[in-house]
């Protein structure tokens, strides 16, 4: 007998304690729940778009291969269109700007370059605006292209930038300027990537390193 009172004070505490917090309970249960839920759907959902993504990117690599116009285009718009948050739609950009340009489709490059800045993250940013401050060098739209080039970029961008200055400074006859760019170059870049060896010579050929400045030498 004294088990089951024991039994039924227990129970009636238990019924009290849920008359006060049950509700609370149940909604924190659902909550968490939800979130499970949430959390399996969107990461099902991600690699779902990323397979998607990832066909439509391989779609516009053999196009590129058979030098399908139609096709690189038609896939490059469908990636950017459906899956433009995705790393393939920022690769999917670069190699249909790279196509564009081997083509001599110097609107379509410059396009698919700009879409990589508007859309893309950091580095491909930082890319894109090396590779457009390229075709505009080749159109000697020079100080649009040093725009491009201004501000900040990642550090490892940083002697690609400069290279890609010297160049248009050389092609705007500022060989001083170009100078001091080329020997920044060289300063950022690691010393065993295979570039650095054309940068030099690009410095050496407008007459080496630049001449140091008084407040420099002091």
């Amino acid at each position: 007998m004294a088990y089951d009172l024991e039994e039924q004070e227990q129970l009636a505490a238990l019924k009290a304690w849920w008359n006060q917090y049950g509700n609370l309970v149940t909604w924190l249960l659902i909550i968490v729940l939800a979130g499970v839920s949430g959390w399996t759907f969107w990461n099902n959902q991600q690699q779902k778009t990323a397979s998607q993504a990832g066909q439509l990117f391989d779609e516009l690599q053999k196009a590129v291969d058979a030098k399908d116009s139609a096709k690189v285009q038609r896939a490059t718009a469908d990636i950017e269109e459906k899956f433009g948050n995705t790393i393939f739609a920022q690769m999917g950009a670069m190699s249909a700007a790279k196509f564009a340009y081997d083509a001599a489709d110097a609107k379509t490059a410059k396009a698919q370059l700009q879409w990589v800045i508007d859309h893309g993250s950091d580095d491909y940013k930082a890319l894109a605006k090396v590779r457009l401050a390229g075709v505009l060098l080749d159109e000697k739209a020079y100080d649009d292209g040093l725009k491009l080039l201004a501000g900040e970029f990642p550090a490892s961008f940083e002697a690609m930038v400069a290279d890609r200055k010297g160049d248009i400074l050389v092609a705007q006859n500022k060989l001083a300027e170009a100078r001091a760019a080329y020997q920044l170059a060289l300063d950022k870049i690691d010393q065993k990537n295979p570039n650095r060896q054309l940068i030099q010579m690009k410095l050496d050929a407008i007459g080496g390193a630049p001449a140091k400045t008084a407040a420099a030498a002091a």
